[in-house]
């Protein structure tokens, strides 16, 4: 019993930073693609790591076209929390307040709620501290009845306190934006696209996947493993950013090392191999980030630049070198922007 509490313990956790000792010698890579970003940031121990990855993404894509943005992932935590304050007091405390998500969740965040830059609205708060404060003033709300006008004003008032007060407008060079009309200039609707690789679903249709995480049944297109490494790569050497999904519980894997990679035997898995890590619980839905680039080893294998959101404190100031075979092999979904779509049909 204390072995599956602590495997839990693990998978809760495994989204925010880990350990911040780094190796003696780092691995020598060649680079052969490295796209713009903005700073490497740091989620603390929050499990936001799909918003700070998907975010990631967006503003790489604006430096690839010659447009800076930094954006706020506080202003998307915040409305996310609001939502979910409404679920709660309306399901009489039976839903849950979480930071916990997935990449096209995102998305449908800022178009609903819209966004901001990151110097209209960014925090030193600590996430799962608002979260809680949340959680307990809906509780007294729910137990008072107060009704949900005044359950969203006190949800207001907490996320204000923990947080900080929200700006009505977003104003960067020189323009006045609401919160919507800035999130449709950063990110249309339809821009991104979702891909998986399983075949318990139907492949080449879109699925939602039944992970704990997607609240929502966001749906993914299936597709066989060969064709996603394949949109992947192009898109990263068509030079657009990628956003990833996975697992990060391999012993391969090490922030401190910025190094993940699977075992000689594990190396160019089939689709077979990489269905049963994920039904044997093997592959698991922990982390996010945004990939940004190629580069191969001294062995000439290939390996994702992946933008973390652990802070700098590793050999590569923050980033992730994560090897073809280990992405090959964990990855649970990817989000790539439709305008390199076309170019990968034979």
């Amino acid at each position: 019993m204390m072995l599956i509490i602590a495997l839990a313990a693990v998978v809760m956790t495994a989204c925010d930073e880990t350990e911040k000792k780094t190796m003696l010698n780092p691995m020598k890579f060649r680079t052969e693609v490295r796209l713009g970003m903005t700073p490497v940031k740091d989620q603390g121990h929050s499990s936001l790591c799909w918003a700070y990855a998907m975010l990631a993404t967006i503003e790489t894509e604006h430096i690839q076209r010659g447009d800076s943005v930094n954006l706020s992932v506080a202003y998307v935590a915040r409305n996310f929390m609001k939502e979910q304050a409404d679920r709660y007091y309306l399901s009489h405390g039976s839903s849950d307040i979480t930071l916990r998500g997935t990449m096209p969740q995102l998305v449908r965040l800022i178009q609903t709620y819209g966004l901001m830059p990151y110097d209209s609205y960014h925090t030193d708060a600590n996430m799962n501290v608002a979260a809680r404060k949340l959680r307990s003033t809906l509780v007294a709300q729910v137990g008072r009845g107060s009704g949900l006008v005044k359950a969203r004003l006190a949800a207001d008032n907490v996320l204000d306190g923990s947080i900080n007060p929200l700006p009505k407008h977003v104003y960067m060079l020189g323009m006045e934006y609401t919160p919507l009309e800035f999130a449709h200039s950063v990110c249309m609707p339809d821009e991104y696209m979702a891909f998986t690789s399983f075949t318990h679903e139907p492949m080449n249709k879109k699925v939602a996947l039944k992970l704990t995480d997607n609240y929502n049944d966001e749906r993914f297109v299936n597709l066989p493993v060969d064709r996603l490494m394949e949109l992947m790569e192009k898109s990263v050497r068509s030079g657009h950013p990628v956003c990833w999904e996975g697992d990060i519980s391999e012993r391969g894997f090490s922030f401190a090392d910025g190094v993940a990679d699977v075992p000689l035997a594990k190396r160019n898995c089939s689709q077979t191999m990489r269905q049963r890590e994920f039904d044997t619980f093997r592959t698991t839905d922990d982390h996010c980030m945004a990939i940004i680039g190629i580069a191969r080893d001294k062995e000439d294998r290939k390996y994702f630049i992946c933008k973390n959101s652990w802070g700098t404190e590793n050999p590569y100031g923050g980033l992730m070198y994560m090897s073809f075979d280990y992405v090959r092999l964990k990855t649970i979904a990817v989000m790539l922007n439709n305008i390199v779509l076309p170019a990968m049909e034979d």
